[in-house]
């Protein structure tokens, strides 16, 4: 996707002020040995910190993870920092906004807890993640033939738990059950109505099919959107970076022209 990444340089390079919406695991960062492991990275917090350090810029990061989580990884004022899909929310000024009161979603979240627990007894390589708002089960580094026997089991009791206010993520070896808004697509409408980003140019950077539902709401909005994916694979963006290495050196270089026009214009 070479071309089409120049083809988004080209496009947001040249803008006068940008909407930045950063994914975190599999994006800016390598994925943690598990879900529930912090492990802060000075590269990452440096590079958005310097990006919100840039006047014409909003950065939002917006991830699966809880926000205390993302607090830790990205320790930072200036920036909209949007846990647990956008349902929980620390604005650049220190306050929190919540789209949905926990109290509405917690009772569900402990009453299947301990089902899964159940169904996950004594079997390795699976992880049950509480994000306090949803319910995650990975069973990425589990037997195939458990991942097969178990994640069924899984997904059934999680559909019979789901009604209108609640959705299920149902992608390879990961299922989770959450509130219907912990949509990215609509979180980043949301945002951008929150942030008061309309008519600002708007970027998009993330790996999964999560962040494809996102990818779509920006393209509607006329704004560029890039996968972060090892392979070409089917996908709403419009161009690709292959590892958050590659993502890393590609903000350093979104900044510098940033930071260069306006240095040209305060000139």
């Amino acid at each position: 996707m070479g071309a089409g990444l120049s083809a988004v340089e080209q496009a947001i390079f040249s803008a006068d002020r940008l909407g930045l919406f950063l994914d975190y695991d599999g994006t800016l960062a390598e994925f943690a040995p598990n879900p529930d492991v912090v492990l802060p990275d000075p590269q990452v917090i440096e590079c958005v910190a310097r990006l919100a350090s840039l006047p014409a810029m909003k950065v939002t990061v917006l991830s699966g993870r809880r926000l205390d989580h993302i607090e830790r990884l990205v320790p930072l004022p200036g920036v909209w920092l949007a846990g647990s899909y956008g349902l929980e929310n620390r604005l650049p000024d220190g306050s929190r906004l919540h789209r949905l009161p926990i109290d509405s979603i917690r009772p569900m979240v402990e009453a299947l807890k301990p089902r899964v627990q159940a169904l996950l007894a004594g079997r390795e390589g699976f992880y049950l993640e509480d994000k306090g708002w949803s319910l995650a089960v990975h069973a990425r580094f589990a037997r195939a033939d458990e991942a097969d026997s178990v994640l069924p089991a899984v997904r059934a009791l999680f559909y019979s738990a789901a009604g209108d206010d609640l959705r299920i993520l149902d992608s390879h070896r990961f299922i989770e059950i959450a509130p219907s808004l912990g949509d990215k697509g609509h979180s980043v409408e949301w945002l951008v109505e929150q942030q008061e980003l309309e008519g600002f140019p708007l970027l998009y950077i993330g790996d999964d099919d999560k962040d494809e539902e996102a990818f779509r709401v920006i393209n509607a909005r006329g704004g560029r959107a890039i996968l972060v994916a090892p392979q070409e694979r089917p996908t709403a963006a419009h161009a690709r970076l292959a590892d958050p290495r590659q993502v890393l050196a590609w903000l350093d270089r979104l900044y510098r022209a940033f930071r260069d026009r306006s240095h040209r214009a305060a000139w």
